[in-house]
């Protein structure tokens, strides 16, 4: 078999692709489009039929069998840096910090604690790099599609670049155009898209010569463009009339993880802008994973461990209850590290070291579904016969049962999201679509209802019991 035809009937024909772009910068025949859903798929339609010089797709797809995993590459990148140390949950680190950039009105312009755009400048400063690749609003306001990767040449392009996008991209138009302009460049993704430039810049020698610098983002998962509308829905912005959506606005004197979602969008014929709290937005709880990727659940990368340096937010007591917003900075890349301690000198960041325990309490939750529990999720597919890609983690059924159960309404929440939302645009009805999750979101907060008794223990539940029997007596 083909390894094209081998990658479609593993990876894409069960839906495991996280729509990178990277097989179709490789064959200019496969197309990134996105599907009913919205989500960012290859187009395999035309590259199939080709029988043309076979090229190694496998080889620069992260869930393909063939491809090397994130140990293999990391420790080629890192292994060698003086000073670097291992850890087998994160990966190499050089450093670890907590805290924010001082300098400028970089903090206040991004989503957490400003450190991505810094470090971009401060490699712009240094004249280290010609270009950033990053994802930016979508200025064709004609298109539906609301954000793309696109360069910036300066830093004041890259400022107006900043904020989390919680919104499908692909990288094949971009990656495309630095192969054409010569430069040095510098690019920030979630942990599949670091690793596949990896990947692809093993199998392209333009690549590997032009992509510099990797900025690595902590990414719970992937969502659909869906989400975007179902959020501005929610308001009063029907889909395909939101224009524009800040998913991380920071609202003052509030945790940073009380964060609002501003939306602008068409109501009654008028351009509209409406803030509400994400708290009250249905599909807030990312742990229920309203419109996941499928993919998202078999990745094993937490720190996207490809990266020369991961951001990520610091979900510490110590620091989120700042409304400001801080990061937390896990550095591999030498250069990278010296612009840190420089900036700790001259004042420009504040920034204090933390322990590896400290950088994965940061990111708890995270760490238990993608490392802890994707076992039981490869274990129900080899139950099921069913093709899956070869993790670091092995398929395993040693978990809590009432966590099995917790596995299972997630997964059935991410499926009945997507089916139930494009059901709901059909029928005009968000009201559809309200109802018909509610009742497995009921469902789920029972489980982690029945979760928190078992953790109290005999003795506390026997306790909480008689306490409320002793303030029911008083009361009477």
């Amino acid at each position: 078999m083909k390894d094209i035809e081998e990658l479609y009937n593993t990876v894409i024909k069960n839906d495991y692709s996280y729509g990178t772009g990277a097989c179709a910068v490789l064959n200019k025949k496969i197309k990134m489009e996105l599907n009913e859903y919205g989500e960012y798929k290859p187009n395999f339609k035309h590259a199939l039929t080709d029988d043309s010089e076979e090229l190694p797709l496998q080889m620069v797809c992260p869930n393909s069998d063939t491809s090397p995993n994130e140990d293999e590459i990391s420790k080629t990148l890192y292994a060698k840096v003086p000073g670097i140390e291992y850890d087998k949950r994160i990966g190499y680190y050089k450093e670890l910090y907590a805290g924010h950039v001082v300098e400028g009105d970089y903090r206040k312009n991004a989503s957490s604690g400003g450190f991505g755009t810094w470090i971009f400048k401060e490699l712009f400063d240094r004249n280290l790099i010609d270009g950033v690749i990053h994802v930016k609003e979508n200025n064709d306001k004609e298109n539906p599609i609301l954000f793309k990767y696109d360069i910036s040449r300066s830093v004041e392009e890259i400022k107006a670049g900043a904020k989390t996008r919680y919104y499908p991209v692909e990288f094949s138009q971009v990656i495309n155009k630095i192969k054409e302009i010569p430069g040095r460049y510098a690019i920030i993704g979630i942990p599949s898209f670091i690793m596949a430039i990896r990947l692809l810049a093993l199998q392209d020698p333009i690549v590997n010569d032009r992509i510099k610098y990797t900025i690595g983002l902590i990414c719970g998962h992937q969502k659909s463009a869906k989400f975007a509308d179902c959020l501005a829905w929610q308001v009063g912005i029907e889909p395909g009339a939101l224009r524009s959506i800040n998913f991380r606005k920071k609202i003052p004197n509030s945790p940073a993880n009380r964060y609002g979602v501003e939306m602008t969008g068409v109501i009654n014929g008028k351009e509209v802008t409406i803030t509400k709290s994400m708290s009250e937005l249905l599909g807030h709880n990312w742990g229920q994973g309203f419109f996941k990727s499928k993919a998202s659940d078999f990745t094993d990368d937490v720190m996207n461990e490809t990266a020369d340096v991961t951001l990520g937010d610091a979900w510490l007591p110590e620091y989120s209850s700042d409304s400001k917003g801080n990061n937390v900075i896990l550095v591999r890349n030498e250069v990278i590290a010296s612009i840190l301690e420089e900036g700790i000198k001259n004042k420009k960041v504040k920034l204090d070291k933390i322990s590896v325990e400290t950088i994965v309490k940061s990111q708890a939750s995270h760490f238990q579904h993608t490392r802890e529990e994707l076992g039981y999720r490869l274990y129900k597919k080899d139950q099921l016969g069913q093709w899956r890609p070869q993790k670091r983690i092995s398929a395993s059924n040693d978990i809590p049962f009432i966590r099995k159960r917790i596995q299972d309404k997630r997964m059935q929440i991410s499926k009945e999201s997507h089916l139930s939302f494009k059901k709901a645009v059909e029928l005009g009805d968000l009201n559809y679509f309200i109802n018909h999750m509610e009742k497995y979101v009921k469902r789920y907060n029972r489980l982690y209802h029945v979760k928190s008794i078992f953790e109290l223990g005999p003795k506390k539940i026997i306790m909480k019991i008689s306490n409320k029997i002793s303030r029911k007596s008083t009361i009477n």
